[in-house]
């Protein structure tokens, strides 16, 4: 998810992390293995006056399969479920709005959760930017997943972007 945000003027940054857990400190190891309450997660650091709130809530659901309840395409298990973590009551508004477009548009049940945010748990160095610091692996891992192939059933041409 840090290449979608990343494209867009007025993102400042884009982490990966760890959130809507309650273990304090989750590493990799303990998060993949399903070993924490914790969600693979991404943080986005942005400006409102170049990018509003609405625009990276398209961009969300334009890049992950909201139907999915067991993960994310290849990536099973509770820890691959998609959320959005919201922080205020505007947020919470705006993203419960989004989710039920998108499940209008796509005439299915749209299980990502809207909740809370809380503490957001920073990934480890080699994690950050990986579609970035490992592009061949990133782009086998994509294709093999399904991930372009099944976002572009779910959006057409809205898939991606």
């Amino acid at each position: 998810m840090e290449g979608p945000f990343e494209k867009l003027d007025g993102v400042v940054s884009v982490e990966s992390g760890y959130a809507g857990g309650s273990e304090v400190g989750p590493t990799y190891q303990q998060v993949s293995m399903g070993r924490t309450s914790h969600l693979e997660a991404v943080r986005v650091l942005y400006q409102p006056d170049k990018v509003d709130y609405e625009r990276l809530l398209e961009v969300f659901w334009h890049n992950i399969d909201p139907t999915q309840d067991n993960g994310q395409f290849c990536d099973k298990g509770p820890h691959y479920r998609s959320a959005v973590f919201v922080s205020t009551a505007e947020e919470r508004t705006a993203a419960t709005e989004s989710k039920a477009e998108a499940q209008s548009t796509l005439g299915r049940t749209v299980v990502t959760e809207v909740r809370d945010a809380g503490p957001f748990w920073l990934a480890e160095g080699y994690h950050q930017d990986f579609y970035k610091k490992n592009p061949t692996r990133y782009k086998s891992y994509r294709a093999g997943c399904g991930r372009d192939h099944r976002l572009q059933q779910l959006w057409g041409n809205k898939a991606g972007r």
